[in-house]
């Protein structure tokens, strides 16, 4: 069965992910450390102590081939590529292998900025096209990584 894996802390788009998912028959698990109780029906909660990168390390553990992830955090993303997963941001931008080096050297340079005194923009107010742009991107990947379990399911 395929698995919704969704990075929770400060994730903007649970419901509406839900509701989508729920309308494909896939599995949600959100993860979450002990600082954020975030509970939804129809969904498992994952709750790891609070510390550094620990919902990273229990979502990536948890992942398999062909599930989809949501998460904002390119290192996150990286790693659950490398193990087949769908990744998608919660403004809808699908990470792929093709474009996460790029996103990665971003998110190192931005770093550097900011270690040196510096200071990057934050993100921009949320609104209602971002919704859109994740729920038409997201409606996609669902249907991507069905077909794609079903294939390899029907040629292994």
């Amino acid at each position: 069965m395929l698995q919704l894996l969704i990075d929770a802390d400060a994730c903007p788009v649970i419901d509406l992910a839900l509701s989508i998912s729920s309308r494909y028959e896939i599995k949600t698990i959100l993860f979450c450390d002990t600082s954020h109780r975030i509970e939804r029906e129809n969904a498992i909660t994952i709750m790891v102590p609070k510390g550094a990168d620990s919902v990273d390390f229990k979502l990536v553990n948890a992942v398999n081939k062909h599930d989809i992830v949501i998460t904002q955090d390119y290192g996150l993303a990286a790693m659950c590529l490398a193990k087949g997963a769908f990744v998608v941001d919660q403004n809808g931008r699908g990470m792929t292998s093709d474009n996460i080096d790029q996103l990665l050297a971003f998110r190192y340079e931005s770093a550097k900025i900011r270690r040196a005194g510096g200071r990057t923009k934050g993100p921009k107010k949320r609104t209602e096209k971002n919704n859109i742009a994740f729920a038409n991107e997201f409606r996609q990947i669902c249907e991507q990584a069905i077909s794609t379990k079903l294939e390899e399911g029907l040629n292994g």
